[in-house]
């Protein structure tokens, strides 16, 4: 007999507004500090799993969340993915199906992934006895021993008769009582019903066809049916024929074989925030706090605060306040069960706070990028993000959208010259061409060296060279902005001949035996190659040299062989001489929004230089990115170690933009399973980045975010329209 753990995660959470919402529902949600209940959940259920991974149930829309979750805490799972959410019933059918097909005498332990259940050694001791009763087609359910006359579950009765040793048959079930009721049930010895169920998938697949053969039909169908990839197995849309309908209904009022398994160990379904606090951490006075509260002359109250304000409490007795970003709940603890009307209520009105994200498809979010791009970020960055006066752009705009003096870096007047007269390809009306050749000439004119190269740095009113070091990433972005305005400006035939010239001067950069040096901290870096890679693929596309192939060919496969991990397919961003991973701390830390960046590169330069499979590896470092998405906050940290590990949970807005661009470049070479998961995460990525833009002066950005989600009050930098305008192009193209 093999056991197979089953988690469920269908459950929404209403009661727990509004931490709980459809989009992040309760089970993945850190209700009280530390890891979620569905984590806690996988790593109870885990040592059980004799054969195979745990089987995780869930809709699709939750596919990455609990590979992120199972991530964060070392563990795997065969994800049974739902098309459309069926209920109990069927979920648990297609999973009884699937492991039927897996292991034919297999015994499921299908547990719920949001109970609090602290002992997980008497947890697993009972499913062991429980699943002996299975095997004897017994359809056993765990019935915990009341700790008090509650009105928040449903109980069972169980009859005297012994199914097999110490599990009892069931003579009925009952729904939630009332408090006399209740009571009663105490002193008779009914048994809340938990809703962890242990069977043998085969018995549990026979009674069905007995009690609710659609039901049974409809999954089996759905499961041999199914598309599979890796460990992930998605439903067939004929899962949608199977009745709604909850097991309890569907078989377990019907079925003759129901028994329950009496146990004793502290368990909680966290069903409403008064459960939250029953079983959380209390001081002295009886309060249970989380995130930043001053409490005064209260007793027995619940504070949870996510919301980054400060929060004050005084006088209150047996009080829940539940502080999110965006709402804020107080009841009375006692009231808890009526946080569902609330919700009701909130929905009829068309309340947005009560499910985000807002749900936007990808054509929505296109429209909504190209509509601010359009008529906010490019007219407020020429108007006033451009020097109208000295020439050039300023580095940053502040909250106000005041222009920030200061030195004046290449690499802004470069990126600030291709944003505009990239818009002219776009087909924005405004005045591009003025623009780009107001930050071309000005770049050409006070950053140039005698040698063709350009130096880094000059001051505000550009009339004194600061830093007069030739950095390949200045020159990379020298070569893409020339790019972008030849392509606009065909008959700028000096531009064209200014960067063949310091293509010839960059072979004094080169590096010994491939790639080129950084003049910095770190000579041997990934990251001034890969943008030197993308400036070789937009001359090579636009005018098919081969000089330029040639040089997008060297830097792809340099980095394929140096740059990445060739096991763990992730890229590493610092190298010694002989392009390995350098020594200590800097040899071990990787960018997720690199890998995204480098996704998006190499498929670009495969499908402009034909011949080069790179589905593997771009798939490889679009999962190492996603890696890198917080879980919590949905956004791309700024920095992990080789192991995956986070290293700075920090959140700056470009990595966010490379996710979405990575994609949306990389949908088209993706199979149906990755290019299913790749759409999930644009539109997650174009919703969270979308944050970022919510600013008082349209057109701004912020550009930060910290641990707590909360966003550093600084100018906006000038640098990230760049980062800006390549996810809304990538929306666009996927619009056309």
């Amino acid at each position: 007999m093999s056991i197979f753990p089953v988690i469920m995660c269908g459950g929404a959470g209403t009661r727990l507004w509004p931490a709980s919402r459809p989009s992040r529902p309760k089970q993945f949600v850190s209700l009280s500090g530390g890891r979620s209940t569905f984590q806690s959940t996988m790593l109870r259920m885990a040592p059980l799993s004799a054969r195979g991974l745990p089987i995780v149930v869930c809709g699709t829309r939750y596919e990455d969340l609990v590979q992120r979750q199972l991530a964060e805490i070392g563990l795997k799972a065969l994800l049974l993915l739902e098309p459309e959410p069926r209920d109990s019933g069927p979920a648990m059918a297609a999973a009884a199906a699937l492991i039927a097909e897996l292991d034919p005498d297999g015994v499921a332990a299908i547990v719920a992934s949001d109970h609090h259940i602290p002992d997980d050694e008497a947890f697993r001791a009972a499913v062991v006895i429980a699943a002996a009763a299975a095997a004897a087609r017994w359809v056993v359910t765990l019935g915990i021993r009341p700790a008090s006359p509650s009105t928040a579950y449903g109980y069972i009765d169980p009859d005297d008769e012994a199914a097999l040793g110490p599990v009892r048959r069931v003579r009925r079930f009952v729904e939630k009582p009332d408090a006399e009721l209740a009571a009663q049930f105490l002193a008779d010895g009914f048994l809340w019903n938990s809703g962890n169920f242990v069977v043998g998938a085969g018995a549990m697949l026979d009674e069905l066809d007995r009690h609710a053969p659609d039901l049974a039909a409809a999954a089996r169908a759905a499961v041999a049916r199914a598309t599979r990839a890796e460990d992930v197995l998605r439903l067939d849309p004929c899962f949608c024929a199977a009745p709604k309908i909850s097991i309890d209904y569907a078989l377990m009022e019907k079925t003759d074989r129901a028994a329950v398994l009496p146990v004793d160990f502290v368990w909680s379904d966290l069903g409403a925030w008064d459960a939250i606090h029953a079983v959380g951490e209390r001081d002295d006075a009886g309060n249970s706090v989380t995130g930043d509260a001053l409490l005064i002359d209260s007793t027995g109250c619940f504070i949870r605060n996510d919301a980054g304000v400060r929060l004050a409490v005084v006088g209150l007795r047996d009080i829940a306040v539940v502080a999110e970003r965006d709402a804020l709940l107080i009841c009375d603890l006692n009231a808890s069960q009526s946080v569902k009307a609330a919700v009701d209520g909130l929905k009829a009105a068309g309340a947005r706070e009560i499910d985000l994200p807002p749900q936007i498809d990808l054509a929505g979010w296109a429209g909504r990028y190209d509509a601010w791009l359009r008529t906010s970020a490019l007219p407020l960055w020429w108007v006033l993000g451009a020097d109208h006066r000295h020439g050039g752009f300023h580095e940053a705009l502040d909250a106000g959208g005041a222009p920030v003096g200061g030195p004046r870096r290449a690499r802004v007047q470069t990126r600030q010259t291709y944003v505009f007269a990239t818009a002219a390809h776009m087909g924005w009306p405004g005045p591009w061409r003025q623009a780009a050749e107001h930050g071309l000439d000005f770049f050409l004119r006070r950053y140039a060296r005698s040698d063709g190269l350009f130096a880094t740095l000059v001051s505000a009113d550009g009339a004194t060279v600061l830093d007069d070091t030739p950095m390949l990433y200045d020159q990379a972005f020298a070569l893409l902005a020339m790019a972008a305005v030849v392509r606009a400006w065909p008959e700028r035939r000096d531009v064209s001949e200014r960067a063949e010239g310091l293509l010839a001067s960059l072979s004094s950069m080169r590096a010994p035996t491939r790639g080129f040096r950084e003049n910095g901290r770190w000579p041997r870096q990934a990251n001034a190659q890969m943008h030197l890679l993308e400036a070789a693929l937009a001359w090579f596309e636009l005018t098919g040299e081969a000089a330029w192939g040639e040089l997008a060919d060297e830097l792809a496969e340099l980095a394929l062989d140096a740059f990445i991990d060739s096991r763990g397919l992730f890229l590493r961003e610092v190298f010694d001489e002989a392009w390995r991973p350098a020594a200590g701390d800097d040899g071990r830390f990787i960018e997720p929004g690199h890998q995204f960046e480098w996704a998006w590169l190499l498929t670009t330069w495969a499908r402009l230089r034909p011949g080069r499979d790179v589905a593997a590896v771009v798939d490889g470092l679009m999962k190492a990115g996603a890696r890198g998405v917080d879980a919590r906050r949905g956004v791309a940290v700024d920095e992990l170690w080789d192991d995956l590990s986070v290293r700075s949970d920090r959140a700056r807005l470009w990595p966010q933009t490379e996710r979405l661009r990575a994609s949306l470049v990389c949908l088209d070479s993706a199979g149906a399973e990755s290019g299913a998961r790749r759409t999930r995460a644009a539109t997650e990525a174009a919703g969270a980045l979308w944050r970022y833009l919510e600013t008082p002066v349209p057109g701004l950005w912020r550009d930060k975010q910290d641990a707590a989600g909360d966003f550093l009050e600084e100018p906006a930098p000038a640098s990230s329209l760049y980062h800006i305008l390549g996810a809304v192009m990538a929306l666009k193209a996927m619009a056309l």
